[in-house]
């Protein structure tokens, strides 16, 4: 008992009451602490979004199931994306990003760390007020006035005729609070990697970790900026008479699936780049080798972000576009697949001939590449048109983007709590639950999306609430809900894992993996200023130079 009270006492602070304590975390503009409650707050909403995915797939289990209604099933799957994308995906990236790029540049600090701040509580308050209508309008269902739109919310759907009440409106605010928080943590990114690298780290020699949320943050820039802009248009069409997307005055619904896609497909993006950045800092260090090919890795996350802006109406093949504008997707769709077959043969050629240590940040990492390359393919399958249409809407594509979100993502994710877990907490994880685990999750991740494609190919559309047996679907359907309550316990795991370690992990002291970025210089965790004096670097690897001053071979790999 003594040991979690002093374990207590040094996370609140000492001799802090927790009042103070509270007060300290609230209205703190530290960048470690933000850092943190991104985390926290995305782990809460994980937990919460996996609820919803478990009441979808039991009501999908058998036929004719009856565990909710209808109107409930739809609820659950609109708040399961926008949750899973807007509330976990998006903000724990962020909050990786505000923990590590300060202390991987030599800075002290974000640029703007007021803004900081406000960007946080703009997607805390976002994600609050989503999930507020559960609580709000006429509780038709059993589901309060939850959205149930979808987490695309395609016109009309969203017109005032077909979505009675708030639903759409809580969905909306909650998606445009979150987006403007989403860019003033962009503009932030931007400033501080641009402006506040220490001395000697020029571009050629910051992490590839920066790099990448360099390239994501004007990415956010450039497709949350309509997403914002059409909230705004859909609030004006559904309270002051506008039309943007009413097509019997004159608007049109293909509007807003282009202002959606513009957001959406380069969003996949922004949410891979930063996994990318994961697996390019935990791959070397376990290979015990520097990054291969870093300009090539540089110049791949560049072109990522560039053809990324173009491939967004591969979701729109369907909806009879021309000709010239199918090909046209069609090419930049395969196009985006270069750069990023460059990333998976330099991850790959870092790890040939290394002394690999399959600690649970690497094995996360190595079923990542594997997920990911599978993804691809798929993928690839997907961004030829004639394919696109026999098999839109089905669960062939629902399996083809749960393989990218969960397959690369999450896992890329789950690499990186346990890679600067001891950074943020002082403390090492439990690497025998670590690796119960990653097992469980790979094997229920894989019952739950490799077989999820076999409905898909056999006619089963997305979106439906039952199915009639006899199709060929019921099996599959099965096996898909099995999986999903395997990856539960998994998180479950992961979660006692993490709160476990907080009291009782042996101390991890600062730089346990051996690593050679900045942030394993300074203590664990680090103190409010970072750093007692802002680091000069002369390489890539700049705490190896301090560690190994005798091996100048290493600055120049």
């Amino acid at each position: 008992m003594a040991s979690e009270i002093i374990a207590i006492n040094e996370f609140a602070g000492g001799g802090q009451s927790v009042g103070e304590w509270l007060h300290g975390w609230v209205t703190t503009v530290d960048h470690k602490r933000l850092g943190i409650l991104y985390i926290l707050f995305s782990v809460f909403f994980l937990v919460i979004g996996g609820i919803e995915a478990t009441i979808m797939r039991i009501q999908l289990m058998v036929p004719h199931n009856h565990f909710v209604s209808p109107e409930v099933f739809n609820r659950m799957f609109t708040m399961h994306g926008t949750t899973m994308i807007f509330f976990v995906a998006m903000p724990v990236l962020f909050g990786f990003g505000t923990y590590l790029i300060p202390l991987m540049i030599g800075a002290r600090d974000m640029a703007f760390p007021r803004l900081n701040a406000l960007s946080f509580w703009l997607t805390a308050f976002g994600g609050l007020l989503l999930y507020f209508s559960f609580i709000g309008g006429n509780g038709l269902y059993g589901a309060g006035n939850a959205p149930d739109v979808g987490w695309f919310a395609y016109a009309p759907l969203t017109s005032r005729a077909f979505s009675v009440g708030h639903s759409t409106d809580f969905w909306t605010l909650a998606l445009l609070i979150s987006g403007i928080g989403s860019i003033g943590t962009a503009v932030n990114f931007i400033t501080t990697i641009i402006t506040m690298r220490c001395p000697g780290m020029t571009l050629g020699k910051m992490p590839l970790l920066a790099w990448m949320n360099l390239v994501t943050a004007g990415m956010v820039i450039l497709a949350v900026s309509p997403l914002t802009a059409a909230q705004i248009m859909l609030c004006f069409d559904r309270y002051l008479g506008a039309h943007f997307f009413d097509t019997q005055a004159g608007g049109s619904a293909v509007l807003w699936m282009h202002f959606f896609w513009i957001f959406g497909h380069p969003e996949v993006y922004i949410l891979i780049l930063p996994s990318f950045a994961f697996a390019s800092e935990i791959i070397p260090v376990f290979s015990r080798k520097p990054i291969f090919g870093y300009p090539i890795m540089v110049a791949a996350t560049v072109m990522i972000g560039f053809i990324s802006m173009s491939v967004w109406a591969h979701h729109m093949f369907a909806i009879g576009m021309s000709s010239y504008g199918n090909t046209f997707f069609t090419i930049t769709s395969m196009l985006i697949s270069i750069p990023t077959g460059i990333k998976i043969f330099n991850w790959i050629g870092t790890m040939w001939g290394g002394k690999i240590q399959f600690k649970a940040p690497m094995l996360f990492c190595v079923a990542f590449l594997f997920q990911f390359l599978i993804a691809g393919l798929t993928g690839i399958m997907l961004a030829a048109s004639p394919f696109n249409w026999q098999l839109t809407g089905s669960y062939f594509v629902v399996a083809h983007f749960h393989y990218v979100i969960v397959g690369a993502i999450l896992f890329t994710l789950f690499g990186a709590f346990y890679y600067w877990y001891p950074k943020m907490t002082g403390r090492m994880y439990n690497e025998t639950l670590a690796r119960w685990h990653f097992w469980l999750f790979v094997i229920g991740f894989h019952l739950t999306f490799d077989f999820m494609h076999i409905p898909g190919l056999l006619g089963m559309p997305r979106r439906i609430y039952t199915y009639e047996p006899g199709r060929g679907w019921e099996f599959w359907n099965l096996l898909v809900t099995i999986g999903t309550f395997v990856q539960g316990i998994a998180v479950l795991i992961f979660v006692g894992n993490l709160l476990w370690s907080m009291f009782k992990g042996p101390v991890a002291g600062n730089d346990p993996w051996d690593a050679w970025t900045l942030e394993w210089s300074t203590t664990s965790p680090p103190p409010d200023y970072n750093f007692a004096t802002i680091p000069v670097v002369e390489s890539r690897r700049p705490l190896w130079d301090l560690k190994h001053p005798e091996d100048p071979d290493w600055k120049y790999e």
